[in-house]
């Protein structure tokens, strides 16, 4: 009778607990659903915005422009027409969807190590860094840091060859991508501050 009594008080007891931790984490999730409709969450998020131009043709035209909110951190090839987002990290979920920054790299001055696809995927960024030649100019911004620089060297290195990514005392930027049809290889195009 005692042993019958006490596993009915466990038994109860434990349905209690399972109760409580249930409603616990539905109302987690209601505060963390909730937390994210502030403002800190929408930094990925466009809006548009009129803005009032003056055209010689016709005065005061208002057009819509597309304005990000997000904090800036892009690159610019003019000479390749490449203008895309960058974001932390190389991993394959990275690089489907951005150029990606070597993480043991550094972000503004020193050596800024860049990576991205080139062919096969749905995002290829540096599909045409190939064709990159000395003197043409490479855009970057991270935040408020903004440089210019010139390619200097668009080399073909071995994949385990790390030296090109290491820090420099002068601002460069290393961009990295594959070589096709040769695994073992990588593309290396070098600008060094303007």
């Amino acid at each position: 009778m005692y042993r019958l009594y006490t596993t009915k008080v466990i038994n109860a007891i434990s349905l209690i607990c399972t109760i409580i931790v249930f409603f616990f984490i539905c109302f987690i999730n209601i505060q963390i659903r909730d937390f994210s409709k502030t403002p800190i969450f929408s930094n990925n998020k466009q809006k548009t915005v009129k803005v009032q131009f003056n055209d010689s043709k016709e005065k005061n035209v208002i057009q819509e422009k597309v304005v990000t909110t997000e904090s800036e951190w892009y690159l610019k090839i003019p000479t390749i027409s490449l203008d895309a987002k960058i974001a932390e990290g190389t991993s394959q979920e990275i690089l489907n969807s951005a150029i990606g920054h070597f993480e043991n790299t550094s972000k503004t001055a020193g050596n800024i190590g860049l990576a991205a696809h080139n062919r096969g995927y749905s995002v290829n960024y540096f599909a045409n860094i190939k064709s990159l030649k000395k003197g043409d100019k490479i855009q970057y911004a991270y935040k408020e840091f903004k440089k210019e620089y010139v390619v200097t060297d668009n080399i073909i290195i071995e994949d385990t060859d790390w030296t090109n990514l290491e820090d420099t005392e002068e601002n460069t930027i290393t961009l990295i991508t594959c070589v096709e049809g040769e695994p073992e290889f990588r593309r290396c195009v070098i600008g060094k501050e303007a």
